[in-house]
């Protein structure tokens, strides 16, 4: 799979990921926690076959498992630092 395909999935995944944690806030109220505990594990499993390691995805799920911080959309967020384009060095 080309690497745009990969980032492009990347981001569908992440914007869906983050949209759905923060629609569920009203549903799951407390149980959020353990509700979006699974999916933050999932969500990370699946970026990081579609990017490769990247270090913002450590502290995006240590983030993503206190309460009621899914309402930032900080997947989408590690999406962009993980796929953003590197700055090349000047000799």
């Amino acid at each position: 799979m080309k690497t745009t395909t990969r980032h492009r999935l990347a981001w569908a995944v992440a914007l869906g990921v983050d949209a759905l944690q923060v629609g569920l806030i009203p549903v799951t109220a407390s149980l959020s926690t353990w509700i979006n505990a699974p999916l933050d594990l999932a969500t990370m499993a699946v970026l990081w076959m579609l990017t490769g390691w990247h270090l913002a995805y450590l502290p995006t799920l240590a983030l993503e498992l206190l309460p009621w911080v899914e309402a930032v959309p900080s997947w989408t967020l590690a999406v962009w630092m993980a796929t953003r384009p590197k700055l090349e060095e000047k000799p």
